[in-house]
């Protein structure tokens, strides 16, 4: 009964991890298209560049845990390192754009989920 649990939990957990990932690829994509439209900070090299790299690596992750990879604690530590990176930078670009908060947001929630996982996955 106790390994059940353990077991659903762990899925849950997965489940929400995977879910945190999507939506940090879709608000990040939406985020890219904005700071092409913008200009100006917003078209840093640097600043794409890791835009571009949370897209891949949350898609990345995403696809690893759905299909049960034994490497998607790996991948998923990765993820937490770029999307943590992807935060900080986006508010570094203009912490008081509504859609460079709301990425920031989303790569935070990515990231603390992607931790979680990358630790139950080592533990």
């Amino acid at each position: 009964m106790m390994q059940y649990m353990e077991t659903e939990l762990a899925r849950a957990e997965t489940e929400e991890c995977i879910q945190n990932c999507e939506e940090c690829h879709r608000v990040c994509t939406e985020t890219l298209t904005y700071c092409l439209q913008m200009g100006g900070r917003h078209m840093e090299t640097e600043h794409l560049r890791l835009l571009h790299d949370c897209i891949q690596i949350c898609r990345t992750s995403a696809d690893f845990m759905r299909r049960g990879s034994p490497f998607h604690g790996l991948t998923c530590g990765i993820c937490a390192i770029v999307c943590e990176n992807c935060m900080e930078d986006c508010l570094r670009v203009d912490e008081d754009d509504p859609q460079m908060r709301a990425c920031a947001h989303v790569c935070r929630r990515c990231t603390d989920s992607c931790r979680q996982m990358a630790s139950i996955v080592a533990g």
